[in-house]
């Protein structure tokens, strides 16, 4: 019986997850470094942006079914969900992963259910599992293909959802539910159970990592391929959203729309896991990442001509020409700068136009989010007068709906062709 739940790592997708078992009456501690989140979360409001998430935190707090601490605390099931970052040459850093399983072995006991839902490379399960024993080794933790009985049950199972979504998309989403044993899917399931309308589809761990690392590479392969094509297209004098729009009347053709790169902690890291345990096999999916990382530079000398051709025609120094990027999150209407392609080009900008470059994000929090330099932020309709080239980087509803019209004097670069 799941009487407690703990969740651990209180960002995007741990604070959600947390909320929604309190919504079910169940009690969950919810676990972070960040004590500045901690307090934030205590007092019933939220440090991310995520519609509907701020009503549940509240309702859960002030019903006492959810508290925030900083170190694990004993519970029946845990969920951790904490950053997997690259590092180096893009080798996975599972050392968020470790530090929790150093500080979660102390406060287990006989029962209880460990599920990790940070995207991992394959294999981190078991390792997780080897970490959690080395510091236990007073319990049994389950192997693969050994039907013992065990005192801790181990199991992956990656999120799913869309950041804007995540309340729905958390119950109404299939969920992969990956065992180190059959036993220990099970027990995941019943946790899932809580609250999860959508299927739980049962397999191994192994198995269930390279899931959700291959639906991400998946749609990595796909942008990448209409980000090289809107190179070609700017080479050879021809409309790439047009060009796409006409290729997808094809029944079975459906190419993406283009952007500025690919952003946040999934479609910009995940692939390069895959890539990092098979090098010498996954040919198309670095290829994917190695177009897509390379596109921000490309929009960045698309930048550098606009800027020589305001200076030109409007008779000006090139540190006289003003640059706003509009959006800076990895994606539309969120306030989400992980890995995001924008805030590099932004920053980048900076570097090249120093105090030229200022930014308008309608979504920036800045609890929750810190760039390396300081952007200066503006408003939407005061920045359309303080204009001279205007970087469209990401199509945010305030942008979509309330386009601009410039004069003949603002030189545009529109990575999402909707200017």
């Amino acid at each position: 019986m799941n009487k407690t739940i703990s969740v651990i790592g209180l960002g995007y997708i741990g604070l959600p997850a947390a909320a929604m078992f309190a919504d079910k009456g169940v009690q969950v501690i919810g676990v972070d470094v960040n004590q500045h989140a901690v307090n934030i979360i205590n007092q019933g409001k939220i440090h991310i942006v995520e519609p509907g998430l701020g009503e549940m935190v509240q309702k859960a707090v002030a019903n006492g079914l959810l508290k925030a601490v900083t170190k694990p605390e004993t519970a029946d099931a845990f969920l951790i969900a904490v950053p997997t970052p690259f590092k180096g040459d893009h080798q996975p850093d599972l050392s968020y992963i470790e530090a929790v399983s150093k500080a979660l072995a102390p406060v287990l006991k006989k029962g209880d259910t460990v599920i990790l839902e940070s995207t991992s490379p394959v294999g981190t399960t078991e390792q997780m599992v080897e970490w959690l024993a080395a510091a236990r080794p007073d319990l049994k933790f389950p192997y693969e293909n050994r039907d013992e009985e065990v005192d801790i049950y181990v199991a992956y199972c990656p999120e799913r959802v869309l950041p804007g979504q995540v309340i729905r998309e958390l119950v109404e989403n299939d969920r992969i539910i990956g065992g180190i044993t059959d036993e220990c899917s099970n027990k995941a399931i019943e946790v899932y159970s809580i609250f999860v309308k959508g299927d739980l589809v049962k397999t191994n761990a192994r198995t269930a990592e390279m899931s959700k690392l291959t639906e991400n590479a998946f749609r990595d392969v796909n942008i990448a391929f209409a980000n090289e094509l809107s190179l070609i297209a700017d080479r050879l004098n021809i409309n790439v959203w047009e060009l796409i729009a006409l290729a997808n009347r094809h029944p079975r053709v459906n190419i993406l729309q283009p952007g500025c790169g690919v952003g946040g902690h999934c479609i910009a890291v995940d692939p390069w896991f895959i890539v990092d345990k098979s090098p010498d096999l996954a040919n198309i999916v670095r290829t994917a990442r190695e177009v897509n990382d390379n596109k921000p530079n490309w929009v960045i000398e698309q930048v550098k001509q606009a800027v020589e051709k305001v200076a030109n025609f409007a008779n000006k120094k090139t540190n006289e020409v003003n640059i706003v990027c509009y959006g800076l999150a990895f994606k539309p209407d969120i306030d989400d700068l992980r890995e995001s392609p924008a805030l590099a080009i932004a920053e980048k900008l900076m570097d090249l136009y120093p105090n030229q470059v200022k930014a308008v994000e309608p979504n920036y929090n800045s609890e929750a989010n810190h760039s390396e330099k300081e952007i200066a932020l503006l408003d939407y309709q005061d920045s359309l007068s303080k204009v001279d080239v205007a970087v469209l980087l990401v199509n945010h509803k305030e942008f979509v709906e309330n386009k601009p019209h410039f004069g003949s004097n603002v030189v545009v670069v529109d990575t999402k062709g909707i200017w």
